[in-house]
């Protein structure tokens, strides 16, 4: 098989698998008797909170979510993005940080104070949703290093966990840059050809015998986003960390090594993640050539 031949089979693939799974999820919902649920409550899974885990200590950054990206903290761009999606009933920070805390009350933020011992931004969620007092069916955990996450994104990720009922979580991803092949700060991801999750890796996966990036393979970039079903959520901090969790360093993980089911969509999105100061520089010049204020 030629070259290209072989790259438009592996993007046809990559479209299809997200379709089929959308539609496979759906039909399962009516199996495993979701319309007795929706009977009930409208819509299955239909009460959503976005939440934006932010922390001041980082080994990477500290004080990131404060850093301004001009003009404003990259904390209020984020929520300003998230507060766009027309999935979410409501949108609140979840920090324990009393700066953050400030800095996103003087924009208007509510923002929930959470603990030092929160091990990540999934067990912050789950704290925050707790001290909440309200039910949610679901919780989208908003990356606070993302200030220009698309709200389409968002609600994609909603729907797709609303219609994949043996699914507890679910995340998005898009097409993976040569050039960030081999950066462990850009997480790659494997999906199987229903649109669920097989792996996520700091390293180039999959990772052929020749040791090099194949350019006609469609490798495919996690982006940060992810919402969980909320009784998951209430789990997910029980659960004892994973071999494969811990040596990646990625909390996903630790979902897939535990037998649950992940949802994965593909969008079409140039991702802006600030992972170092240096990222600052690079997402205001962005911004400049695009005249976004």
């Amino acid at each position: 098989m030629s070259s290209s031949s072989s790259s438009s089979s592996s993007s046809s693939s990559s479209k299809s698998w997200i379709i089929n799974g959308l539609a496979i999820g759906a039909a399962m919902a009516a199996a495993l008797g979701a319309r007795a649920y929706l009977a009930r409550s409208g819509r299955f899974r239909s009460r959503v909170i976005g939440i934006i885990p932010a922390r001041f200590a980082s080994t990477r950054f500290q004080g990131k979510p404060l850093v301004h990206i001009l003009g404003k903290p990259m904390i209020q761009r984020t929520w300003e993005r998230a507060k766009l999606a027309a999935t979410l009933d409501h949108v609140v920070v979840a920090t324990d940080d009393e700066k953050i805390a400030e800095c996103c009350q003087g924009f208007g933020a509510e923002v929930i104070m959470t603990s030092q011992s929160c091990r990540n931004g999934t067990e912050r969620c789950n704290e925050a949703l707790q001290k909440l007092g309200k039910k949610y069916d679901i919780v989208v955990n908003i990356q606070g290093d993302e200030p220009l996450i698309e709200p389409e994104i968002i609600d994609g990720i909603v729907k797709a966990l609303q219609a994949a009922p043996d699914a507890v979580f679910s995340t998005a991803v898009t097409s993976l840059k040569p050039e960030d092949a081999f950066d462990p700060n850009r997480v790659k991801c494997v999906v199987d050809n229903r649109g669920y999750a097989v792996y996520f890796s700091r390293g180039l996966i999959p990772y052929n015998k020749s040791g090099k990036v194949n350019p006609h393979f469609p490798y495919l970039l996690h982006l940060g986003i992810q919402s969980y079903d909320s009784k998951f959520l209430k789990i997910y901090p029980e659960l004892e960390p994973t071999p494969l969790q811990l040596e990646e360093d990625l909390e996903q993980l630790k979902v897939l090594e535990n037998g649950y089911k992940m949802k994965v969509i593909k969008v079409d999105h140039e991702t802006h993640g600030v992972d170092s100061p240096e990222d600052v520089d690079k997402i205001e010049q962005f911004m400049r050539e695009r005249n976004l204020s």
